[in-house]
């Protein structure tokens, strides 16, 4: 009997030490691969920090308490597939010459030596460009992972985000052209690179109209879907409101993000759905001071949450309040010099708090902040437990 517990203890014993080992040495073991597991051997949510070349100069902190993924923004593809270097005569694309500058490289080393993966976003906003590289797929495919293939290589990349934002319906044909188009990659980016992921940028609205990413029928060719779930009211908006409110549809904006990962649910596995955040939000110029009052035309802005935490300890008339529906914060003031009011919807800790608790309710793989650099002083801090 005695002996029959001795073995039982030795046997428990060596699952523990079995466990830690690859928790430990989890990396190590599956490289490529940089999350941390929960005790249960469960993966932890990823954190994916985007960060645009135009932000660079304010990207002075260690973010590593806070990612996994520092997604580098990033090069332009052009209508034949091949990556934008020039935007007008003489004048080198931003995005590009960022790449090839010292800051970047600094940043992407670091974020290596802090075990963070780094990702390189491929973009193209162009209506007209987006619908000339929809028409030789492959080919064009072709080109750009020919194009970026060595990118990859050159700065240590892990993963390559596909952002090609078409914000209007598409035809048939063109749903599947971008279908092959995301298949070719995949392919193309496997025979050169097995380690290295793709990802894809898509809008809430392509998960209930046909906009040119057919979300199910990509969903098998990507490792992760990062669904912008920002903008339900932006700069140009006839009404203030949440910009990215976790309930509230069909109150004062078509979708909300609870209900676009609940769409999302119905199509794509929750461990490849990584929802956005943004560190930033909207100030409009009104006549009223109440809430989803109209815009005086041409008045928005964009309001980092760092600059809104300056704001109020300047502000000594303003005052942040939380909306219990939308769970998203604003701060409504009057301006003295023009007797009109300022309104501005945005997102701070307590914002943070509600984002993380939606991951978790669903156990999605993750979420991806939009930008790094717009974060003040405590916006990121419950990302440290996540």
């Amino acid at each position: 009997m005695f002996k029959n517990i001795l073995l039982i203890i030795f046997g428990l014993g060596c699952g523990i030490i079995g466990s830690v080992y690859v928790l430990t040495n989890y990396t190590s073991l599956f490289p490529g691969t940089n999350r941390l597991l929960t005790p249960l051997g469960l993966q932890k949510p990823t954190v994916i920090g985007f960060l645009p070349y135009w932000l660079l100069a304010k990207d002075n902190k260690d973010y590593s308490p806070y990612l996994d993924t520092v997604s580098y923004f990033g090069l332009t593809v052009d209508a034949d597939g091949t990556i934008e270097k020039f935007t007008n005569p003489g004048e080198t694309e931003p995005g590009w010459l960022t790449l090839k500058s010292k800051k970047i490289k600094s940043i992407l080393e670091t974020s290596k030596e802090k075990n963070l993966n780094r990702s390189l976003v491929i973009f193209n906003g162009n209506q007209e460009k987006i619908g000339r590289l929809m028409e030789n797929p492959e080919k064009h495919a072709q080109n750009l992972v020919n194009e970026v293939s060595p990118i990859l290589t050159k700065y240590g990349f892990t993963d390559l985000n596909l952002d090609i934002e078409s914000v209007s319906t598409a035809s048939d044909s063109a749903r599947q052209n971008f279908t092959l188009f995301t298949k070719t990659i995949h392919e193309e980016l496997k025979k050169r690179h097995d380690l290295i992921t793709l990802s894809i940028d898509v809008s809430p609205t392509a998960l209930i109209k046909k906009y040119l990413i057919d979300v199910g029928k990509i969903s098998s060719y990507v490792d992760k879907v990062i669904l912008m779930t920002y903008d339900f009211h932006y700069q140009g908006s006839s009404v203030t409101g949440a910009v990215a409110p976790v309930n509230g549809a069909g109150r004062s904006a078509e979708f909300d993000t609870e209900t676009s990962i609940k769409e999302a649910l119905k199509i794509l596995p929750a461990e490849k759905i990584i929802m956005g955040v943004p560190l930033y939000g909207y100030e409009w110029e009104t006549l009223s001071d109440y809430p989803q009052a109209a815009i005086i035309p041409g008045s928005g802005i964009t309001a980092s949450n760092k600059r809104v935490e300056e704001l109020l300890t300047k502000c000594s008339s303003c005052s942040a309040k939380f909306d219990p529906v939308s769970l998203e914060a604003y701060v409504i003031y009057q301006d003295q010099e023009t007797n009109t009011f300022h309104q501005i919807f945005y997102p701070d800790k307590k914002v943070m708090q509600e984002k993380i608790k939606l991951v978790n309710k669903y156990r999605l793989g993750g979420m991806a902040l939009w930008a790094l650099g717009y974060e003040g002083k405590n916006i990121l801090d419950p990302l440290i437990d996540l």
